[in-house]
């Protein structure tokens, strides 16, 4: 067997090859049929929007020379930690593994390991104190590599929820206003409201403020008292809160990758569409239509959620349904991330089927590096809240 080489990602002549590694390991086995990622021919599409990315190929040699069968993605940035005790580390720099590929020709060879390895080196050198990554509970493969061979804990396990896009739009609850927000003013409530949240994100105005993100939106519920309310800016926002609200964001997941679901028989293509039609000639029926998932589509994803109040999960329905409606014609599916015991996913609509109940996130300290007090994040117990940064979809 050759020697494998493990580089950075060289864009002038890595591409073809890494592309076809990503081609070769579709993911997300759903009834014989897998989901397929295309980056859109750039293969750190997924990362080069946060503020530290590295890419890493493993090369070896083959019959026709130098082939790539491996990478790895991954970023490195500042986010809350949850802990605000005074004195507390409640900012800690981390790193997140994404993309992990090895072609089906080189597996159980140790690659995967060395690829891991090789990245987290790179977190510690640009200082980052923890390590993270996100798979699905199912996936055992994974889970033994983490968790058996890196030394990775179960840290978090969020929901994933998924709501296609039909030809008719959702209803959205009549007690709720919904308003859109300029990026300063959502800054600001982010920023006040998410200062303590885990992995909030230290420069979330870059986030808000990047090309892939559609907008923010505040749902307010009428309680009966004063009204529906009128945006009248941040400040007068936090200084007399309504009742009960939700606040999220949108992000456009097809300006970096499309998805496109394999494997389906031409019976369940079929059926589909049949849906797809009678929802269009007959809007008023509200068929629960399914959008063609089986050529390549676009999604979009809800972050920041978050809310207070008694009618906040109402509030995040309304948020939810409103952004479904929006993406008609310009999405197949809308997504959002909540942490296990957030009380706002309670009434978020979502197709069972497409979601997933409990996402797996996975977290280790790296270097050894020991907290004064002797705290450590991997092993604290969960919140109620989590911030899903976008750039890591």
């Amino acid at each position: 067997m050759a020697a494998v080489d493990i580089r950075e990602y060289d864009p002038s002549r890595d591409r073809a090859g890494t592309e076809a590694v990503d081609r070769e390991c579709d993911v997300g086995p759903t009834g014989g049929m897998s989901l397929h990622a295309d980056l859109l021919g750039d293969p750190v599409a997924r990362i080069r929007h946060s503020p530290d990315y590295l890419m890493l190929v493993a090369e070896t040699l083959g019959p026709g020379g130098r082939i790539i069968v491996g990478i790895i993605r991954g970023t490195v940035k500042s986010v809350a930690t949850g802990k605000s005790c005074p004195g507390a580390h409640a900012v800690a720099s981390v790193g997140y593994i994404l993309g992990l590929r090895v072609a089906p020709s080189h597996r159980r060879m140790g690659l995967a390991l060395r690829l891991v390895q090789r990245l987290e080196q790179w977190f510690e050198r640009m200082g980052a104190e923890y390590a993270y990554m996100a798979t699905d509970k199912s996936n055992e493969a994974s889970l033994r590599l983490f968790t058996v061979r890196c030394g990775y804990s179960k840290f978090r396990t969020p929901s994933l929820l998924v709501h296609p896009v039909h030809a008719h739009r959702l209803r959205v609850p009549r007690r709720a206003a919904v308003f859109r927000l300029g990026a300063r003013d959502a800054e600001r409530l982010y920023n006040a409201r998410f200062a303590h949240v885990e992995f909030f994100p230290a420069d979330i105005g870059a986030v808000l403020g990047n090309q892939l993100s559609i907008g923010t939106f505040l749902a307010v519920i009428d309680d009966g008292s004063d009204g529906r309310r009128e945006w009248r800016g941040a400040e007068r926002f936090l200084a007399c809160p309504p009742a009960s609200w939700a606040l999220a964001s949108l992000w456009d997941c097809g300006g970096v990758f499309r998805l496109e679901l394999r494997g389906a028989s031409r019976l369940r293509r079929a059926a589909a569409a049949a849906t797809r039609a009678l929802d269009r000639a007959a809007r008023w029926m509200r068929v629960p239509s399914v959008p063609d998932f089986f050529r390549p589509f676009s999604g979009w994803f809800a972050y920041g959620l978050a809310g207070d109040g008694p009618d906040a999960s109402i509030a995040a329905e309304a948020l939810f349904a409103t952004f479904v409606n929006m993406a008609r014609g310009r999405a197949a599916a809308v997504a959002v991330e909540v942490a296990a015991c957030d009380p706002l996913r309670r009434r978020i609509p979502h197709w069972r089927r497409l979601s997933c109940t409990e996402d797996l996130w996975c977290m280790k300290r790296l270097g050894g590096i020991e907290e004064s007090d002797g705290w450590d994040w991997s092993r604290s117990p969960p919140g109620f809240s989590i911030f899903v940064d976008p750039r890591e979809v």
